[in-house]
């Protein structure tokens, strides 16, 4: 878990070590969508989270909270008497990296104009930056280089799997994860489990995965972490589920 010290994009948050999942798990083959989640809403009388017109439907549910993120998968273990819950840190990673060592999940290389990111995952990239900035999106740092058709969020599945047959897991949104969030992984868990400290008011925010359409390119690595404020909603911010077995 974490990244080797000479990977591009690196932060000083990533140091490598070793983690031995001690649990059986499945990983949502997708994001949570509006589709899903508009229907706890509804019946659980909560506000619908806004889409920024962007659409519903098959698009991962954005403006999400980690307390909605986890209400929903309470409620959907009620509903069907399985273990839904939001992934670990540890387990995201390894999910995501699907026994690949390097930055992504997919083949380095493509050249100067055809990077293979839009293949696999929708990202900040070339194509859509003149229609991002005219929509009133300024952002000032590099874009992929190619077209993944999309300018803001991507129905679910529309990218190339990685080799367990995830989709999404970088690009589109960030995830939230169980885990609080620690500066570095001196003292993490070595078995697959969330960072929880002994005191719960030290958990005052929540990690995310994955970087999202308008991310850094370091951002979108299967190393990368980010934090938020488990009680705020972010347009850039949905989530997948994980079962317990």
């Amino acid at each position: 878990m974490g990244s080797p010290a000479g990977e591009a994009g690196r932060d000083d948050n990533e140091a490598q070590h070793e983690v031995e999942i001690e649990h059986a798990f499945e990983m949502g083959q997708y994001e949570v969508t509006f589709e899903e989640y508009d229907l706890f809403a509804r019946v659980t009388k909560r506000n619908l989270p806004a889409d920024r017109g962007w659409g519903r439907g098959r698009r991962p549910v954005i403006n999400v909270s980690w307390h909605d993120a986890s209400a929903y998968a309470q409620w959907l273990s009620d509903k069907t008497g399985k273990a839904y819950r939001l992934p670990t840190e540890a387990e995201w990673e390894y999910a995501t990296r699907a026994g690949t060592l390097t930055p992504r999940y997919w083949p380095e290389g493509g050249g100067a104009e055809d990077d293979p990111a839009c293949r696999y995952a929708n990202v900040y990239d070339r194509g859509h930056e003149a229609e991002i900035t005219k929509a009133g999106y300024h952002f000032t740092w590099e874009s992929f280089a190619c077209d993944d058709s999309h300018p803001f969020t991507a129905p679910v599945g529309n990218y190339a799997a990685n080799a367990w047959q995830l989709h999404d897991t970088l690009g589109n949104v960030w995830e939230w994860t169980q885990d609080c969030w620690h500066a570095d992984y001196a003292g993490a868990p070595v078995d697959g489990s969330a960072w929880q400290p002994v005191d719960p008011t030290d958990c005052a925010l929540r990690v995310l995965r994955g970087g999202s359409w308008r991310d850094y390119l370091a951002s979108v690595r299967s190393a990368a972490r980010d934090y938020f404020d488990p009680e705020y909603r972010y347009y850039i911010i949905g989530f997948r589920l994980a079962r317990s077995l």
